[in-house]
């Protein structure tokens, strides 16, 4: 495997937005980003709002019943299930955490509904540490880029975190998600309007729409 700079550098020019959980604030952005599992992020900020409207704190959210929590989110997928995580997720930052979110790797998983790529996304996005968010675009792109082999997420994370300085792991997920939506989607890539097919190691490219 080569990890070729250029690479994220073009992306970054190319897709310079943050990322679309970075809502501002640990809190925000870990509830939206526990949502999007399974469901669009498009989805997820078209009920946001409304959601926090009528749970804006983690007290309102451990105190609430489930069945409201999950009333509240039912435009996503897997409403019922995040909805118990959701109010236990609550219930352990109030009574473990003083109601801050925490800021390191294994406070954060040890949450109910939170996986290394949901605490990944809040450490890069809302405080300012290098992490990798392996989501399915990260998964397919580090792949056909040649930068991992791994047959599981955590291969994967690991395998780009030992190839990519960490100085650069948080514009992986943030550029990576925006490019694989545009260009390097699943299925048919569509790499002959691709700006980093140079450096790119996939076999099978797309030489024409």
């Amino acid at each position: 495997m080569k990890y070729h700079p250029e690479i994220l550098k073009t992306l970054k020019k190319h897709y310079p937005q943050k990322g679309d959980m970075d809502l501002g604030s640990p809190a925000d952005s870990l509830l939206a980003t526990i949502m999007s599992a399974r469901t669009t992020d498009a989805q997820v900020l078209k009920m946001f709002p409304s959601f926090r409207k009528k749970f804006p704190n983690w007290n309102t959210l451990a105190k609430a019943k489930v069945e409201d929590i999950a009333s509240a989110m039912n435009t996503i997928g897997l409403y019922r299930n995040k909805a118990k995580s959701i109010k236990a997720l609550s219930q352990k930052i109030i009574t473990d955490h003083q109601g801050k979110v925490p800021n390191n790797m294994d406070e954060l998983v040890a949450l109910p509904g939170v996986g290394r790529k949901t605490a990944s996304c809040v450490l890069s996005a809302c405080y300012n540490k290098p992490a990798i968010a392996v989501d399915t675009h990260v998964f397919r792109i580090a792949h056909r880029l040649g930068w991992a082999k791994g047959k599981d997420v955590v291969k994967v994370e690991k395998e780009l975190a030992e190839l990519v300085p960490q100085k650069s792991w948080s514009h992986i997920n943030r550029t990576f998600v925006h490019f694989g939506r545009e260009i390097c989607k699943p299925g048919k890539p569509l790499c002959y309007k691709c700006p980093i097919a140079s450096y790119c190691a996939y076999p099978n490219k797309t030489l024409e729409p």
